[in-house]
């Protein structure tokens, strides 16, 4: 039995994945609660849009079952009979063995018992979509910069979409790239890191599948652009976001620093800066891999400027491009992915030639009122006000703004002391929807994801089927290129961190990429020539 919907199917033989949502719902096997249309609808629309993602909290919860598990409507009273595939039935919070239908009574109505009334899924799922859509906030943005150097690029792209062709999926990115010893990095990866992070999504994916496959693919795509861009020895700094209705995902290298200026005046930062002046774990994983961190020595052995990583002399740690300092030197970005409440919120993304002369506050208390596109110059007007034209000086000011017909926020708690601490709330892919509510209530930041590990085997993860094609083939975890079986080399193979995988355990890597591993790791020599 199966529904259309759109262009897409739903079987009902996934209905026991539903075992997985029952756990989110507050149902237990021995410890029984209702579950409202409202929230059935919910489950059933992440069901269509994503089947697979919940396969894993389905065997962690040991309700992995191929039998049947079943909805029917009982009564006005919103209540719902569910029947697990073990057999265990919850009725009206009791037990019973003898109230159930079988699927093939579902699917010619012959389901219906003591009058109850079917609900047809895809009426309940039709309801979701529309709510998803007026739920979708607008996104306003703005730029503005200030010439030096000429090394500061910007990209801006509101029209992207998940699926080609369907404008339910748009989203958007908002990028700063800061170039340094010239500006043909900074060009390259403007022109090339978002069709390689694209590239290694997945297709077919649901909106959530789609966010929890980013962050992999983030990496992937920024150690693709980093391998493929040789030709000069220029580098530079990326930050790049991406903004799908209330989800923003932000990955950087460098210190273009992006900020989030929330309802009521909560300002936090959604990157790192991997200045090796101020980031001792970067110093620390640098000196490990070979290279040496020192400042600048002039005549009579005085050191003078900041920490710098030589040979080369660089001020970063992490960095697209560079390839004449050393491969410690690693393209592999922080990535925190937030979700919005919807009170909605302010991006503020700029180059180190705004954050040398400004602090986040001073950044984002600047252009409170304004909208996006004044919001830009105002901070750029107020970084050269307060320290001059040094550097080339860029800003990108996202505003993310809740619909007309939403609700105004509610207004945050007045200590501001307890705000902080409850301003980032970490939690799992299987959380329950009542804290999504109730954060989304006060106005906190629900925090989705956050690694900033240089480990290359730790940012792809373990995957058995990673990177498998339907012809049977495999690609490389990294560039995508396609790869005989004989060809791929586990990204685990030999990691510490993975003590437990196996030879077979995806994602793979084709000879250059593990080359390339090996090298940011210090496993083997960067090739670099020391003048």
């Amino acid at each position: 039995w199966e529904h259309d919907i759109g262009q897409r199917k739903l079987h009902l033989y996934n209905w026991d994945k539903f075992c997985a949502t029952i756990l989110e719902g507050g149902l237990r096997t021995r410890q029984a609660k209702l579950m409202n249309e409202a929230l059935l609808a919910k489950l059933a629309w992440r069901i269509m849009s994503s089947p697979n993602s919940f396969i894993a909290e389905v065997r962690k919860a040991k309700y992995y079952k191929r039998d049947a598990f079943e909805v029917v409507q009982l009564n006005a009273t919103d209540s719902w009979d569910l029947q697990f595939g073990c057999g265990a039935v919850v009725f009206a919070g009791s037990y019973t063995d003898s109230l159930s239908c079988s699927l093939q009574d579902m699917a010619s109505g012959a389901g219906r018992r003591r009058g109850h009334e079917l609900v047809p899924l895809a009426a309940l799922i039709s309801r979701e979509m529309k709510n998803e859509k007026m739920e979708k906030p607008s996104v306003r943005c703005g730029h503005a910069a200030q010439s030096r150097k000429g090394e500061d690029y910007f990209l801006v792209k509101t029209d992207c979409q998940r699926v080609p062709g369907n404008p339910s999926s748009t989203f958007s990115v908002f990028a700063i790239f800061d170039g340094h010893n010239g500006n043909a990095a900074a060009i390259f990866t403007r022109e090339h890191l978002l069709s390689h992070i694209l590239s290694a999504v997945p297709r077919g994916l649901g909106r959530e599948e789609w966010f929890q496959a980013l962050p992999r693919a983030l990496v992937a795509g920024f150690v693709k652009t980093d391998k493929e861009f040789q030709s000069e020895t220029s580098g530079t700094t990326a930050t790049f976001v991406i903004v799908d209705a209330w989800t923003v995902t932000v990955a950087s290298v460098g210190d273009s620093r992006c900020i989030l200026d929330t309802q009521g005046g909560g300002i936090s930062t959604l990157t790192v800066d991997h200045r090796l002046e101020e980031n001792v774990e970067e110093r620390e994983r640098v000196t490990a891999s070979g290279g040496e961190v020192g400042r600048l020595s002039i005549a009579g052995g005085a050191e003078i400027g900041p920490l710098r990583c030589w040979p080369g002399g660089l001020c970063l740690s992490r960095s697209i491009g560079d390839m004449d300092v050393g491969e410690f030197i690693v393209p592999i970005p922080y990535v925190k992915q937030v979700k919005l409440s919807n009170a909605g919120g302010r991006l503020i993304i700029a180059s180190d030639g705004i954050w040398d002369a400004l602090s986040s506050e001073m950044a984002a208390k600047s252009c409170r009122g304004l909208p996006a596109e004044l919001a830009a110059r105002q901070v750029v007007k107020e970084a050269l006000r307060t320290r001059g034209l040094k550097d080339d000086t860029t800003c990108i000011v996202v505003d993310i703004i809740p619909p007309e017909s939403s609700p105004p926020p509610s207004p945050l708690p007045k200590k501001p002391n307890k705000l902080r601490s409850f301003l980032f709330r970490k939690r799992s892919r299987d959380s329950a929807n009542k804290l999504s509510k109730k954060l989304s209530a006060v106005g906190i930041v629900e925090e989705l994801f956050e690694e900033g590990s240089a480990m290359l085997a730790e940012r792809l993860g373990i995957d058995e089927g990673a990177g498998q094609t339907t012809s049977g083939l495999f690609t490389c975890g990294v560039c995508q290129v396609d790869l005989a079986p004989s060809e791929g080399i586990s990204v685990h193979a030999g990691s510490i961190f993975s003590t437990s995988s196996k030879p077979w355990q995806g994602p793979f890597l084709c000879a250059a990429c593990r080359n390339k591993k090996d090298a940011m790791e210090g496993k083997r020599p960067s090739g670099v020539k020391v003048a």
